[in-house]
């Protein structure tokens, strides 16, 4: 697969009510997983409060993707920085995301596809999860399970890696190592006992140890 894009480049891409802006990352060529040629769409926070492609978690999780040798694309959700519309409580972001997905199946048609999300945006990647055939590997930071749908039945398609903090003052943290508990197939939590939603101060650890649980996890998918 060619990589017809700059290293970094921004982007417009069309969406159900207009553009939706995006950047998008070339993999790091000497990553373990650059052979696969595979690539990440990442789903940022809440749109009403502050939640953008720019967001420290997010912007972590495209660096986890790019130096395992994965492509990454974050986007803006419809009405956040320069995307057009506005919000329309975790419907129509549903309706981003596919675009955003179908647009990287018309520009890397043979490319395995990753997903992930941070707190609200991780309910759309898990909702959205169930549209996409072949989903490799799907990636849910701080959950907030107990306000947004996500497993269908109780598992997921693809291997799956749960990040949470106990200290998080957003989510019910107790509750989401519950629901990953319950769930069946491949599930893997990353469980750190002082960190806050944003995960400040843990970054650095967040990056490694999700590298690694996603090497781990997707080293045995064929």
């Amino acid at each position: 697969m060619t990589f017809p894009f700059a290293k970094e480049q921004a982007l417009f891409i069309p969406g159900p009510c207009g553009q939706l802006e995006a950047m998008i990352h070339a993999a790091d060529e000497g990553g373990v997983f650059a052979a696969r040629q595979a690539l990440a769409v990442i789903c940022h926070p809440h749109p009403v409060h502050g939640g953008t492609m720019e967001n420290k978690v997010v912007t972590t999780l495209m660096r986890a993707y790019r130096d395992l040798g994965i492509h990454v694309l974050r986007f803006n959700f419809r009405g956040v920085g320069a995307s057009a519309g506005s919000f329309d409580n975790a419907i129509g972001e549903q309706g981003d995301l596919l675009a955003i997905i179908a647009w990287v199946g018309q520009q890397f048609p043979q490319a395995p596809l990753l997903l992930a999300g941070f707190s609200f945006g991780s309910s759309i990647a898990a909702q959205v999860s169930y549209r996409v055939p072949g989903l490799q590997h799907l990636t849910l930071i701080a959950p907030p399970v107990e306000r947004y749908p996500y497993a269908q039945g109780g598992k997921f398609s693809c291997p799956l890696c749960v990040v949470q903090g106990d200290a998080d003052e957003r989510v019910d943290a107790e509750g989401v190592y519950q629901w990953a508990a319950a769930l069946g197939g491949v599930v893997e939590v990353l469980r750190y006992q002082q960190a806050g939603h944003f995960f400040h101060g843990y970054l650095t650890a967040f990056k490694a140890d999700l590298s690694c649980v996603i090497e781990r996890q997707w080293a045995e998918v064929v």
